[in-house]
C-alpha cells in the first residue's frame, strides 16, 4: 500500500539544472533532464512519474542551464497534470532566484538555500529532495513514512552497487538499524563495502528527506562557509560526524524485476545501453507497467506507418524488428533493426538503421546506412551516407564514445 498520507505535509523539490557535460553533444542545447529517452520520454519524466504515482501533490522543479527545452516540456506535459488548485496540488518551475547574490546555483545545497523563501512561504513539515536525471521507479511515500518513524533529521535513499561504481557515488556505512555512521563522497580507492558482501557498496541515490527546520538550518550555515555547497560532499558528512540522526532508506524497486533498477545514464555509453535494453524481449526496465505508468507529453501527430513490400531481392520493404517505433514515424521502404526511433522519424527506401537511437524528426536518406549511432533531433542523413562503418572517418566529423557509439549533434548539416 502506498503511503500517500505521509506526503500531505511534504514539499517535493526536484533538482533539474544539471549541465550533463558527459552527455555532450546531447546536452549542447538542453539540460540533462530534458534529454530524450526511450523514444517518447525525457529523462525527467521518470522522476515526475514517481511523484505522480506516489501521490506527491506539491512539486517544485529547480531549473538552471539551457532550460528552454525542459521548461517547454514541463509546461505542456506536466503542469496540466499537477496543477489542481482545488486540491492544493501544483508544479512550479523555479529558475535561479539570485536572492542572495548574482550567482547561479553553486551546488545542491546552495540551490535549496537560494529557495529558502519558498520553504518559508509553503511551510511544509518535511522536504523531499530529488534528482531529475535518473531512471528508476520508487514510491516516495514509503521513504517519507520511514523518515517519520525513525525520527530522522535526514533520510538518504540508498541502493547496493558494485564496488567498481563507488568512485562516482556517495557511499554510506550503516549499522543494524540503518543509521548512517560514515559517509564518503566518491571515494577514489578502498570504498567501504557491505558487511556481508565485499563486492558491493551502499550508495546514495541523491534522494533525501529532511525535516524542514533542519534543512533550512543546515543550508543557511553552509552558505556562510567556503565549501562545495553540496549535500553529498558537505551537508551529509557533517551531520554524520556531529552525531545527527541520519538514516539510510534501502531502495524498494517498483519495477518488480529480480535486479533493482536505478540508472544515472550520465555517460554516452550508459545512456546508449539503457535505451537499447528497452528493445529486448524482457528488458531490465519495464515501460509497459500499468501499475506504475510513466507519463510524458505526447504531441498530436499521426500513428507510425510502414510502407512498401515489393517482391524480389531488390524490392523495397518498409520493416522494423526488435525496435521501438514512436508515433509519426514513416519507415518507407527502409529497414530498422534493434533501434529506438522517436516521433516523426523517416527512414527512406533501401536504407538500413541498426543498433541506433534516432531522435525526433531525423530523416534517413535513400540507400543510407546507420549503425551503432545516436542521431539527435532534426538531422537529415544524406542519400548513400555511411555512419558507424568507418571509425576513423566518423571521429573526424562526430563525437564517438569510448565503446564506439557515433553521436551526431542536433540539426547538424551533413553533406
Amino acid at each position: 500500500m502506498r503511503s500517500v498520507a505521509a506526503l500531505k505535509d511534504t514539499l517535493t523539490i526536484i533538482m533539474a539544472g544539471g549541465q550533463g557535460e558527459r552527455l555532450y553533444p546531447l546536452t549542447r542545447d538542453r539540460a540533462k533532464p530534458a534529454v530524450p529517452f526511450g523514444g517518447i520520454y525525457r529523462i525527467i519524466d521518470f522522476t515526475l512519474s514517481n511523484c505522480l504515482n506516489s501521490g506527491c501533490g506539491r512539486v517544485c522543479v529547480l531549473t538552471q542551464y539551457k532550460s528552454y527545452s525542459l521548461d517547454r516540456h514541463l509546461i505542456l506535459g506536466w503542469s496540466p497534470v499537477f496543477n489542481m488548485p482545488e486540491r492544493g496540488s501544483y508544479l512550479h518551475i523555479i529558475p535561479p532566484q539570485m536572492r542572495t547574490g548574482n550567482t547561479w546555483y553553486l551546488g545542491t545545497a546552495d540551490a535549496i538555500f537560494q529557495n529558502v523563501y519558498t520553504l518559508e512561504r509553503e511551510k511544509p513539515a518535511r522536504v523531499l529532495l530529488l534528482a531529475g536525471d535518473h531512471i528508476y521507479k520508487m514510491d516516495y511515500g514509503a521513504m517519507v513514512q520511514f523518515h517519520i518513524e525513525t525520527k530522522a533529521a535526514i533520510t538518504v535513499a540508498c541502493v547496493s552497487v558494485e564496488k567498481a561504481e563507488a568512485s562516482q557515488l556517495g557511499i554510506a556505512v550503516v549499522d543494524a538499524e540503518s543509521r548512517i555512521k560514515g559517509f564518503v563522497e566518491k571515494p577514489k580507492e578502498n570504498p567501504p563495502t557491505l558487511p556481508d558482501d565485499p563486492n558491493h557498496c551502499l550508495a546514495s541515490m541523491g534522494i533525501y528527506v529532511f525535516d524542514t527546520e533542519e534543512l533550512v538550518r543546515r543550508v543557511s550555515r553552509d552558505a556562510r562557509r567556503e565549501t562545495a555547497h553540496d549535500f553529498g560532499k558537505n551537508i551529509i558528512p557533517e551531520m554524520v560526524d556531529e552525531g545527527a540522526r541520519v538514516f539510510a532508506y534501502r531502495f524498494k524497486d517498483e519495477n518488480k524485476k529480480r535486479i533493482p533498477y536505478w540508472r544515472d545514464v550520465g555517460t554516452m555509453d550508459s545512456y546508449y545501453e539503457a535505451n537499447l535494453d528497452l528493445i529486448k524481449p524482457d528488458p531490465l526496465f519495464n515501460l509497459y507497467d500499468s501499475d506504475w505508468p510513466t507519463h510524458t507529453y505526447i504531441e498530436r501527430v499521426p500513428p507510425a506507418k510502414f510502407v512498401h513490400n515489393e517482391p524480389g531481392p531488390s524490392g523495397r520493404r518498409g520493416m522494423a524488428a526488435d525496435s521501438i517505433i514512436a508515433h509519426g514515424c514513416i519507415v518507407s521502404g527502409g529497414a530498422v533493426f534493434r533501434s529506438v526511433l522517436s516521433p516523426l522519424v523517416r527512414v527512406n527506401s533501401f536504407s538500413v538503421v541498426e543498433d541506433s537511437i534516432l531522435m525526433e524528426g531525423v530523416d534517413i536518406g535513400r540507400h543510407a546506412r546507420v549503425r551503432k549511432a545516436i542521431i539527435d533531433k532534426g538531422v537529415r542523413i544524406p542519400e548513400g551516407a555511411r555512419i558507424g562503418y568507418d571509425p576513423e572517418a566518423d571521429r573526424k566529423r562526430f563525437a564517438v564514445s569510448a565503446s564506439g557509439v557515433v553521436v551526431v549533434p542536433k540539426e547538424m548539416a551533413l553533406e
